[in-house]
């Protein structure tokens, strides 16, 4: 992670890192119930891996997973990367 290099008190500053947490808790955290913080880090961290980084598609990255984008990226160096 790279620190920010935004303005104090820009909104863009975080939008990405608040956007991911909004969607993380809206789509996965709850919806289920998890018996103790081990289990539901375990399990955050297996669907941050195992679905939102492979398979679900984000608009920043043209509809691609995160991982496709990347890769396509690094074929083709000179493209532009995503906001």
């Amino acid at each position: 992670m790279t620190q920010s290099m935004g303005r104090v008190g820009s909104c863009f500053d975080n939008a990405v890192s608040e956007a991911f947490n909004s969607v993380l808790k809206a789509e996965y955290v709850h919806r289920r119930t998890f018996t103790t913080r081990t289990e539901a880090r375990l399990r955050i961290a297996t669907c941050i891996t195992g679905f939102y980084n492979t398979h679900r598609l984000h608009s920043v990255c043209g509809h691609r997973s995160p991982t496709d984008y990347e890769r396509d990226h690094q074929a083709d160096p000179t493209a532009e990367w995503a906001a």
